[in-house]
C-alpha cells in the first residue's frame, strides 16, 4: 500500500495520451508498409538500380543538408557569443531557426519516397514557412504548465516591457577597500 500516490483512473488521466500511445506504433508500421510498397512499385516500373540510386541520393542530399544547417547554427552561436547582448540576425532569406531544415535533411536520409517528399516539403521555403507557423500555433496551445511557459519564453523575440529592479554583485572581484573602514591585510 502506498500513501500519497494518486492512481491513474480514466477520470484524472490527461486527455489524448492513452490514444496517442496506442496508435503511434500502428501509424509507424503503416508508414513503413506504405514506404516499402511504393519502393516496390518504383522498382517494378524503373528497375532496382534506379531505386538504389534514389535511396543513395537521398542519404547524400540529407547528410549535406544537415551538415550545412549545423554549420549555420554553429556560426550563429559563435556570432552571438562574440557580441554579447545582441541576438544574431538571420541570414538573408532565412526566417527562424534550423529545426525544420534539419528535420528535412533527416527525412531525406530515411529510406523511402514518402519521407523524401516530406523532407523536401521541409526544405522548400514557402512550405517551410507554412509548416513553421502552423506547428508553432499548435505548440502554443498544446503545452500547458511549466513546459508551455518555457516554450513561450524561448519564442519571445521582443522584451515585454517588464523591468526588474535589482543590483548586480560580482563575486569574482575582491571588494574595494572602504575609505572609512579598517584596511585588510594583503
Amino acid at each position: 500500500m502506498t500513501f500519497g500516490a494518486q492512481q491513474q483512473t480514466p477520470r484524472n488521466r490527461p486527455p489524448g495520451r492513452g490514444r496517442a500511445r496506442r496508435f503511434l506504433p500502428l501509424a509507424v508500421a503503416g508508414w513503413v508498409v506504405l514506404e516499402v510498397w511504393l519502393l516496390m512499385l518504383v522498382a517494378d516500373a524503373a528497375g532496382g538500380l534506379t531505386v538504389l540510386a534514389l535511396l543513395v541520393a537521398g542519404v547524400v542530399a540529407g547528410s549535406y543538408v544537415i551538415k550545412r544547417a549545423g554549420r549555420r547554427a554553429w556560426q550563429r552561436l559563435t556570432q552571438s557569443l562574440q557580441t554579447p547582448g545582441a541576438a544574431p540576425a538571420p541570414a538573408p532569406g532565412e526566417s527562424g531557426g534550423n529545426a525544420l531544415t534539419m528535420l528535412g535533411g533527416l527525412l531525406l536520409m530515411v529510406p523511402g519516397l514518402l519521407s523524401d517528399a516530406a523532407g523536401l516539403l521541409c526544405l522548400f521555403p514557402p512550405t517551410r514557412a507554412l509548416l513553421r507557423t502552423s506547428v508553432g500555433r499548435r505548440l502554443n496551445g498544446y503545452a500547458p504548465g511549466p513546459l508551455g511557459d518555457a516554450f513561450q519564453q524561448a519564442r519571445m523575440h521582443q522584451a515585454d516591457g517588464k523591468v526588474v529592479q535589482g543590483e548586480v554583485i560580482r563575486e569574482d572581484e575582491p571588494p574595494a577597500p572602504r575609505p572609512d573602514g579598517p584596511q585588510l591585510p594583503r
